[in-house]
């Protein structure tokens, strides 16, 4: 079965198609746990103070199920895009760095994955998750955007295309390291599954892309909330968004909304890289 370290067989082209397939999926699949995360981190209750689960109900109440899925297509496309981007830049560099065997070792795919992730976020994943995050906080406020693409003209006639890729220091940090945990965790974990005999299937690689995930969590959550606070409508800077959060939730306010961003990723997790395995397996 051909995976995601042995990419000798797999063209760019294969590469950029799968990924973008795989997070297109992942994307639309997982999306409430995205907005309801992003609403989380963008408040300024205490920790506690309004569970995840109320918040969920109170948008259920007051905008309907629609409500939930505020700035989908924004973060459908700008997925499908990224995981195409994250995926054929991640296989390129691992190609570079494989020894003659064509094997990758733990470091080597954490250092693929964080280049990856550096890439993905100047070519994609900041100015999609600037219009995401706008468009969810100007839901819950102003209510001054139709759409994604409303949001985008606005946003560039206040402050120029600049206003497009705010946070892009706080994002490309959050990309790097997640894209260094997610890929080299699960370049660990899949290694030791094939070491003690485990079945190599779509069962398999969904329970590693879910512990991946898992992993991914708990060790990036602060540069996700940081993120997202330089990111809201009215944009922040990087000291600024981070100042604001110790302000209004101390400490552990940098790991607000961790409950539903680890349902996203344990869920993204396994349907990304199953996904994509399986698009490599059918077109090879």
């Amino acid at each position: 079965k051909l995976t995601i370290l042995q990419k000798r067989q797999t063209s760019p082209g294969l590469s950029l198609f799968a990924g973008g397939v795989a997070g297109g999926v992942e994307a639309a699949t997982t999306y409430p746990f995205e907005f309801a995360k992003t609403r989380s981190q963008l408040g300024s209750n205490s920790p506690g103070q309004t569970s995840i689960w109320h918040l969920v109900r109170n948008v259920l109440k007051t905008e309907g199920i629609s409500g939930l899925y505020t700035g989908c297509s924004t973060l459908v496309v700008g997925t499908a895009f990224k995981a195409g981007v994250r995926f054929l830049t991640f296989d390129t560099i691992k190609h570079a760095l494989a020894d003659e065997n064509g094997k990758v070792s733990p470091g080597r795919a954490v250092l693929a994955g964080s280049l990856a992730g550096c890439v993905e976020s100047i070519v994609a994943v900041t100015p999609t998750e600037r219009l995401k995050t706008a468009l969810i906080d100007d839901s819950n406020s102003q209510k001054r955007f139709k759409g994604s693409f409303h949001a985008a003209r606005v946003l560039v006639a206040e402050k120029g295309i600049g206003n497009l890729y705010r946070g892009l220091a706080t994002t490309t940090v959050k990309q790097a390291a997640t894209s260094a945990v997610r890929m080299g965790s699960y370049t660990v974990l899949r290694d030791a599954s094939k070491a003690n005999s485990i079945p190599q299937n779509t069962l398999t690689t969904f329970l590693t892309g879910a512990m991946a995930g898992v992993i991914t969590v708990y060790s990036t959550q602060p540069f996700d909330t940081v993120k997202t606070r330089a990111q809201s409508a009215a944009g922040a800077g990087t000291i600024e968004a981070m100042l604001s959060i110790l302000r209004d939730r101390g400490v552990f306010g940098f790991w607000a909304g961790s409950t539903m961003r680890l349902g996203r990723l344990v869920l993204s997790g396994g349907i990304v890289f199953s996904v994509y395995e399986n698009i490599i397996n059918i077109f090879s």
